[in-house]
């Protein structure tokens, strides 16, 4: 399947679709990861993972686009929630330059800016090392992926 929408569903108890991010889970506030719940994975899945991303950011480097805020993988198949602050399983780099959660803190003035916590259902149970860039864990994870969705939650400053 690749990268396509499936119907897998993605919501937060912290926020709804299109809604402001409560700032406890910013980089202005506690910045604590949200928590996330899925459900209805494709058959078959074996593994997920959960990327934040901002395309509204403004480019970090060329080639890149956006700011990736969290990249958290090897997260069993029989596992459909993410608690508040969740660190039971692997962090990748965020674009913060850490192995954590990175709250969103666009740029004052800057507008608003469009969080897209995606979870991507794999077929395969990964054990891929701590510390991976967006990038990277992309390439690693894409023949793997057969569903995938997303919840976008807003923040400006």
């Amino acid at each position: 399947m690749g990268f396509a929408l499936s119907s897998m569903q993605v919501s937060s108890a912290a926020f709804g679709m299109h809604e402001t991010i409560p700032i406890r889970h910013t980089g202005d506030g506690d910045d604590i990861a949200p928590p996330l719940q899925w459900e209805g994975a494709p058959e078959g899945t074996q593994g997920f993972a959960v990327i934040c991303h901002d395309p509204d950011a403004p480019l970090i480097s060329p080639g890149n686009y956006g700011f990736a805020h969290w990249v958290y993988y090897n997260i069993p198949g029989d596992i459909t929630a993410l608690e508040e602050g969740s660190e039971a399983y692997t962090n990748g780099v965020t674009d913060f330059g850490r192995q954590a959660w990175g709250g969103p803190m666009p740029p004052e003035g800057h507008g608003v800016h469009h969080y897209y916590f995606w979870v991507l259902a794999l077929d395969q149970s990964l054990n891929l090392e701590p510390g991976l860039s967006l990038w990277q864990f992309l390439e690693q994870v894409e023949p793997h992926v057969i569903g995938m969705n997303r919840l976008i939650g807003t923040y400006q400053r």
